[in-house]
């Protein structure tokens, strides 16, 4: 017993006292756990960077942001944390410390007050799920699909496969467009006379295939056909749908509209204006 009390007196310190370490000593304690912790945060940014990117990067690009903004703001708590004590042991007031980082980090703030509020902007929309990616949006005049979410920009690709670069900041009115998509529909009449009528459903699906190949910018998907129906008046008529990007009907309204009028007056001569209708439908999605 006498020489195990002997064994345990002689341990020279008490790691709770950390000051009984010279300065030299302790001043390489901070610095090791400094590097072992910014190792330490880094290999989790890699790990759930390589992870979300490579498997999950649709599903959970949120968290992927949210990832990297946390371990950015770990990264910078250690080394604040790190340099206090370090200017503790040489001497300098942690309140004065704290004090300084404060008026500096307000004049940071203040001179660069855009990119403060991009970033609690892009924060904003990650935490109230304003959209996602993939989601087809319109914010400030520019319509697209959700390509990133970040904590400065938000980036879409429009109709012609451009990247757009939106400021979080900026963000003010958003268009949410639910399925993705604009569905416009064609409504086409048929005469009475059935060899007519398939004639001029012949000539309406030659016009929708040059139309699609024209204009295949405007289009998300290949036209879908209903084929013929009939109206409370026993009007017949072909049914033509197509799945648009948002605010490019403007083709379909007129081009695809005045082909199809004047082919169809070629076969029939009472054929009138109003028997080829354009209008917009908005169809149920279920919730996600």
């Amino acid at each position: 017993m006498q020489a195990c009390s002997a064994t345990t007196n002689q341990i020279p310190m008490d790691l709770s006292d950390f000051r009984q370490f010279d300065e030299v000593t302790r001043l390489a304690f901070i610095a090791g756990a400094v590097v072992i912790a910014h190792l330490a945060v880094i290999a989790i940014r890699a790990a759930s960077r390589r992870v979300l990117a490579t498997k999950f990067n649709r599903r959970y690009s949120k968290a992927w942001t949210i990832t990297t903004l946390s371990s950015s703001v770990a990264i910078f708590l250690v080394y604040f944390g790190a340099l206090g004590l370090a200017l503790n042991e040489l001497g300098v007031s942690v309140t004065a410390y704290v004090a300084s980082a404060s008026i500096i980090g307000l004049a940071v703030a203040f001179g660069s007050q855009g990119i403060v509020q991009d970033v609690v902007m892009g924060v904003t929309i990650l935490l109230s799920d304003l959209f996602d990616v993939g989601d087809m949006v319109e914010i400030g005049g520019q319509t697209g699909l959700v390509r990133r979410l970040g904590m400065r920009f938000t980036v879409l690709v429009n109709a012609h496969g451009s990247d757009v670069f939106i400021p979080n900041r900026s963000i003010v009115n958003v268009v949410s467009y639910a399925r993705g998509y604009i569905r416009c529909i064609a409504d086409v009449s048929l005469s009475d006379d059935d060899d007519v009528a398939a004639a001029m459903e012949a000539r309406i699906r030659e016009i929708v295939n040059g139309f699609a190949e024209q204009y295949p910018g405007i289009l998300m998907t290949e036209p879908d056909y209903e084929g013929r129906k009939t109206a409370g008046s026993r009007r017949r008529f072909l049914r033509v749908k197509f799945r648009i990007w948002p605010g490019r009907g403007a083709a379909i309204e007129n081009e695809f509209r005045k082909e199809t009028l004047d082919a169809l007056k070629k076969l029939d001569e009472n054929y009138a204006d109003w028997m080829v209708s354009i209008h917009y439908e908005v169809e149920n999605r279920p919730l996600r």
